[in-house]
């Protein structure tokens, strides 16, 4: 008993709400059996009796203050407090308290709403029992009344006696005739007195009085009690806002007058909350958790009640894809459906499915075909957001109306293409609503998000579908892009390939992508072969190939298919031109992709297409300068190095090393050079092993047959002439043999393994100095057998290489291509 930590004061608060001490001692926190929980135990110091036995209950409301006291009300309607002599005492205790309720220590006040039972207990006391008393409903009284009720707020107890008090004889409906007196009187004194009346009223945090408040006869007066605000030179207009300028807009007319009250009164509680109460601190939060219920389940009861309509649906849609609906009539329209969906985000999962496939039933999707193709900004905008609801809901369910699609319409008006072209040509510099887009087509394509559907084939099914009639119209702009068409100057042209795109596919598309290339190639001031360089169509890009990129990682057949018949990355790699850096990564990235998967398919796909060699290019081109773009590039090598992927290394060592060989601030290259001499050792030893082998096998032959001999001596003499005639006549042919396979072995060398340097014209240069000459469009591939044995004759062959190199040109910094 000695920790003075735990050593406290307790006090009770009396009838006259003064503090009376009931004695000191030192408190603990234990399990107390009779009691069935964690309660609060403090004996006397003086004798150890027990001064304060209280059970720490879930929904018993705690306040701490000034860092050593803790405050709350007991069950039987008596304050109580803890006066700690250390903070750390009182931060223990505080601690366990925040435990047991599951509360965050950090705050000095746990703000649980009293349950059911205690109400009832608190309308069961009488009157007389209050504590709080208000006064007479008088404009002279308004300024005591608005102490009390500021006064309350920090006591969950005394709130709930304040709530009963202003709902008891209509004292509420009194305070707010007094508003209008006052407003007629222009008594601003009076009216910012009830603007802290009505703000404290509304974190009471009662359903109840919100009932009475929100009212069609009170709701008004409520608003207008807030425009006086005492830190306001002049109040704001609120009222004269809903009333004037706020419409409310049938776009079918609502007969049912209950869910016409519930819209306006749904659309004030809003406004209220989120214009004219000014943010809640952390602290307020917690007292207007009733008025987010009550916007909450007012809601849920709309979206409910406009379910059981099905006349009032069905005409919405009816008019909606009716192709005689008047733009603005079609707006309003999209934007009902929009706010509809938006509210049943409030409902319960279950109602919610029912919700969606209502929509469904009702032909949400077909419609969104239509809208989603308008020329109209805000209709489009709108569509979007009712597409994203739909898709974040069920993806299988969209899914599955877009693949019956292609039997009864064609693929330009196919609802994701209509997607995919509101994509491209999103008019937003930022390209915002494009990202919102690309994500909603992510999730489409998704097989994470097909594994769990009950149709097992969904997955091909739709792949094959997305590949066969979305996925060109997906890469049109990349194509039309990086079309390597060959001008006068050597420099890649667009203008040619892009009208041979445009037959295929939707003209706006392309008419949008036209126009904004011929603007870049009159205004660029960078001489690039790369078309697309304004920052618009360069995010656009970078879209697309994300895209891509997570159909590499995601989709293995389709997606490989794909980049081989159109020899994609290829195309995609001429963007490491771009001067927009992050267009660059893009396009590395999506490479790193491919080789990341270390598919043997794709490796001879890149080393066929000499692929490596624009990203080498790069690499060079960015010089010195330690950037990501640098970074990147080097990690890719980085990763073929520890990844031992043999091919890759083997074709970069073999045509690109000369070139990269200077770069010594990383050990990447000279892992790669590694790598290949190891693999080519390797591969001698083989070689060598089995040349033996062959050796051995000739000298056992000889060995045999002279066995054969030493057999037969017992022979006659005549036989043992011809033996003999035969022994010789062999040798000679098996050393004739000898020498044959020998000049045969060199021959064969120099047949199945050309020089590294071709005896061409002098304006040819040896192909291992890769980065001096322009590499062929299909280089050839070595195999690892290449150069793996050295014979005494390739030491000539090796002096004509060298003389050769001597006569090279002088070699550029950068591979050409």
């Amino acid at each position: 008993m000695s920790d003075t930590r735990r050593r406290v004061k307790v006090y009770t608060l009396n009838e006259d709400r003064q503090w009376d001490d009931r004695g000191t001692g030192h408190v603990s926190s234990t399990f107390v059996e009779r009691l069935k929980g964690i309660s609060l135990l403090v004996r006397a110091e003086s004798d150890g009796s027990l001064l304060l036995e209280s059970k720490i209950s879930p929904n018993t409301a705690y306040q701490k203050q000034q860092d050593t006291l803790i405050v709350w009300s007991e069950a039987d309607n008596y304050d109580l407090a803890l006066s700690f002599q250390e903070k750390a005492g009182c931060d223990e205790i505080w601690e366990k308290i925040c435990q047991v309720q599951g509360k965050d220590p950090a705050l000095d006040i746990t703000q649980d709403p009293i349950d059911e039972s205690e109400e009832e207990r608190f309308e069961e006391i009488p009157e007389t029992s209050h504590l709080v008393e208000l006064p007479p409903c008088e404009l002279s009284r308004l300024e005591e009344i608005a102490d009390l009720v500021t006064s309350v707020l920090s006591s969950p107890i005394r709130r709930e006696k304040l709530a009963l008090a202003l709902m008891s004889e209509g004292y509420l409906k009194k305070l707010l005739g007094l508003f209008r007196v006052c407003e007629d009187l222009d008594n601003r004194e009076g009216l910012h007195h009830l603007y802290e009346i009505v703000r404290g009223v509304l974190f009471l945090n009662k359903a109840a009085l919100f009932e009475v408040m929100f009212s069609d006869d009170c709701i008004m007066d409520v608003v207008g009690c807030l425009e006086y605000d005492p830190a306001l030179v002049q109040p704001k207009r609120h009222r004269e806002f809903l009333t004037k300028t706020a419409k409310f807009k049938e776009v079918i007319p609502i007969t049912d007058s209950e869910l016409r009250q519930k819209i306006h009164q749904t659309y004030r509680v809003q406004y209220i909350q989120d214009i004219i109460l000014p943010t809640p601190s952390v602290f307020e939060e917690n007292f207007l958790s009733t008025l987010n219920s009550f916007i909450f389940f007012n809601k849920v009861e709309i979206v409910s009640m406009l379910q059981e309509d099905e006349k009032f649906l069905t005409e919405v849609f009816a008019q909606l894809t009716d192709e005689s609906t008047e733009e603005s009539k079609r707006r309003e329209l999209v934007n009902f459906v929009k706010e509809f969906c938006a509210f049943s985000q409030t409902l319960q999962p279950q109602n919610r499915d029912a919700f969606f496939k209502m929509l469904a039933n009702l032909g949400i999707l077909p419609a969104l075909e239509i809208v989603m193709g308008m020329d109209d900004l805000q209709v489009r905008a709108a569509a979007t957001d009712i597409f994203s609801y739909l898709v974040e809901f069920s993806p299988s369910m969209v899914r599955e109306f877009v693949m019956q699609e292609p039997q009864q319409t064609d693929d330009d008006v196919l609802l994701i293409n209509v997607v995919i072209k509101q994509m491209i040509c999103d008019s937003d510099p930022e390209l915002g609503g494009a990202v919102q887009l690309m994500g909603l087509l992510r999730t489409l394509i998704d097989p994470e998000n097909m594994l769990a559907s009950t149709n097992k084939t969904e997955k091909t099914e739709f792949l094959s579908f997305f590949y066969k009639y979305c996925m060109h119209v997906l890469t049109a702009p990349l194509l039309a892009n990086t079309a390597q068409d060959k001008n006068s100057k050597g420099e890649l042209g667009c203008r040619r390939p892009m009208l041979s795109y445009v037959k295929h596919f939707h003209s706006f598309i392309y008419l949008f992508i036209f126009f904004t290339f011929k603007d870049l190639q009159e205004g660029s001031t960078k001489i690039n072969p790369v078309c697309p360089d304004n920052f618009q169509t360069a995010q656009l890009l970078a879209l697309i190939l994300e895209l891509l990129t997570f159909c590499v990682e995601h989709h293995t057949y389709h997606i490989k298919t794909y980049i081989m018949n159109k020899d994609l990355l290829r195309r995609v790699l001429v963007l490491m031109n771009s001067k927009h850096t992050f267009l660059a990564l893009c396009a590395l990235r999506f490479m790193r992709r491919i080789i990341g998967l270390k598919d043997e398919y794709y490796n001879r796909y890149i080393i066929k297409g000499n692929l490596f060699e624009p990203v080498i290019n790069a690499l060079l081109d960015n010089g010195t300068r330690y950037n990501l773009l640098n970074s990147a590039i080097i990690e890719l090598f980085e990763f073929i190095k520890v990844e031992d992927v043999k091919s890759l290394i083997a074709h970069i060592v073999d045509n690109f090393y000369k070139a990269l060989e200077p770069i010594e601030y990383v050990q990447t290259f000279k892992g790669l050079k590694g790598r290949y001499e190891q693999e080519k050792d390797r591969q001698s030893q083989k070689l060598t092993r089995y040349r033996r082998d062959a050796r051995s096998l000739d000298e056992d032959e000889e060995l045999w047959f002279n066995d054969d001999e030493d057999d037969d001596e017992s022979e006659t003499v005549d036989k043992s002439r011809m033996e003999d005639d035969f022994s010789d006549g062999y040798g000679k042919y098996m050393e004739a043999k000898k020498a044959g396979a020998a000049n045969g072995a060199n021959n064969g060398k120099a047949a199945a393994l050309p020089p590294t340097s071709p005896p061409s014209t002098p304006n040819n240069s040896s192909a291992s100095s890769v980065k001096t000459v322009a590499l062929p469009a299909s280089p050839v591939v070595k195999t690892a057998l290449v150069g793996l044995v050295d014979y005494p004759d390739d030491e000539d062959e090796e002096e004509e290489d060298e003389e050769e190199e001597d006569q090279s040109p002088r070699k550029r910094p950068r591979l050409s291509s």
